[in-house]
């Protein structure tokens, strides 16, 4: 059996949501301190959100210090109430603070462009010959293993699973409150002092005693709350739109042969689909950053433009769209090509959904597990069965269609032509 290996003295630090986050053990000190983790600096948590709220600049390191945090305090709040060996803990705090470490810069829309997929690259920390590797070697040899199988939901102990990947797990909780905090809005507040009092651990997973249901049903609406004002704000989703045709642009015109006049050193192995972890390791916030002032000054019209418009904040405008509208869409490509606009890089419909909480249904290819309530005789009850609030939203997918295109491309074109174009759009000025 492994013997805690802890710090002379306890670290902390100073954090704005938690107050204080501690740090005991000197395997977490080290895995924090490791250069995979510190790269989480560089990239932001919420990325293009501070083009729409100018305070959500934190990043994924402080995020996933929370994440520790919270896993920290529900163990201590499982002791006496369940044996978890110190191995079993440290896997958990491990799980909690290293669950992102494969993102990306601007994740989500560099994924869609060069369709690689962050989960895959955490494994690849993890289990690769990276520092993170050696570092949780030192509790054996089959611990990253046993770290990467948590974070991917395939640990065979499904409660530890179940504290960092759930419908209410310490990663959801951590981002919801420090989002709020960031963004400045006040939808992702929830009593999380209460839900960590009211959680108890139970068989394969984690359960709320019924005296604490209005905490839960508080959580799942600041979810709710949160996914629709803050993370699909269609200001926020304009700027993914752009930043997404910016990697679309700058693919193409590699496989064209363009010759940059700033050659993009780090982005080739990514434009090759040759990409190593070191390679990835090597990219950072940062660096697509200096890539777009470099190429603000490109000879390509539509690159120099689309870089502009990310830098300078000239975002597309947008409509509400209907999907079964298809014909429209056709006609204004028509219309838009014709006009000189090229409509693969300036109308995009860009689609969101969310699904706030679901109880489980046999069959379904996204396994979601339930929030159980235990009551006071000790029977476990599904949470929309005794929530209202809960049921209203259970299992109920909402859509989000927007098109997005530039208004003032439109506007620069001849009365007539502008004007039609507005009419179809729905859009008849400069709003």
């Amino acid at each position: 059996m492994q013997q805690p290996q802890l710090l002379h003295e306890e670290k902390v630090f100073k954090d704005p949501v938690h107050r204080y986050i501690h740090v005991r053990e000197k395997l977490i000190w080290d895995l924090i301190n490791s250069p995979e983790f510190q790269r989480l600096r560089r990239i932001r948590q919420l990325g293009t959100s501070f083009f729409t709220f100018h305070g959500g600049e934190h990043s994924r390191f402080n995020h996933s210090l929370g994440v520790y945090e919270i896993m920290r305090r529900i163990l201590e709040t499982f002791e006496g109430r369940i044996h978890l060996s110190y191995e079993e803990k440290l896997l958990c705090l491990c799980a909690a603070l290293l669950h992102d470490v494969g993102h990306g810069p601007f994740s989500h829309s560099f994924e869609k462009v060069f369709r690689y997929h962050h989960e895959d690259w955490t494994r690849a920390i993890l289990l690769g010959d990276t520092q993170i590797n050696r570092i949780l070697r030192r509790m054996g040899d089959d611990f990253p293993k046993r770290v990467e199988e948590v974070i991917a939901k395939t640990y065979d102990n499904k409660l530890i699973v179940s504290l960092i990947s759930s419908q209410i797990d310490a990663d959801r909780m951590d981002y919801l409150l420090r989002d709020a905090y960031y963004t400045g809005v006040n939808y992702g507040n929830f009593e999380i002092e209460r839900i960590l009092r009211v959680m108890r651990p139970h068989e394969d997973g984690i359960v709320f005693k019924f005296s604490g249901m209005h905490a839960v049903e508080d959580y799942i609406m600041s979810r709710y709350q949160m996914y629709w004002q803050v993370y699909f704000h269609p200001v926020t989703r304009s700027a993914e739109v752009v930043l997404r045709k910016i990697f679309q642009r700058a693919k193409e015109l590699f496989a064209q042969g363009y010759s940059f006049a700033q050659e993009p050193v780090l982005l080739l192995p990514f434009l090759t689909d040759k990409v190593s972890l070191s390679d990835y390791l090597s990219l950072d916030e940062s660096v697509i950053l200096f890539y777009m002032q470099m190429w603000r000054k490109e000879s390509d019209p539509i690159l120099k433009d689309l870089c502009a418009r990310f830098l300078d904040r000239n975002l597309f405008k947008y409509v509400e769209y209907n999907p079964r509208d298809y014909r429209l869409l056709a006609e204004l490509k028509e219309e838009f090509q014709a006009a000189g606009i090229d409509p693969m890089y300036y109308l995009e419909v860009d689609t969101t959904s969310d699904l706030p909480y679901d109880f489980y249904r046999a069959g379904e290819e996204e396994e979601r597990i339930p929030i159980m309530l235990l009551m006071p005789s000790g029977e476990l009850v599904e949470l929309s069965q005794r929530s209202e609030i809960v049921e209203a939203i259970s299992g109920k997918r909402r859509f989000d269609y927007k098109l997005y295109f530039p208004m003032d491309k439109v506007l620069a074109l001849p009365e007539d032509v502008s004007g039609k174009i507005r009419e179809r759009l729905g859009v008849m000025e400069d709003a």
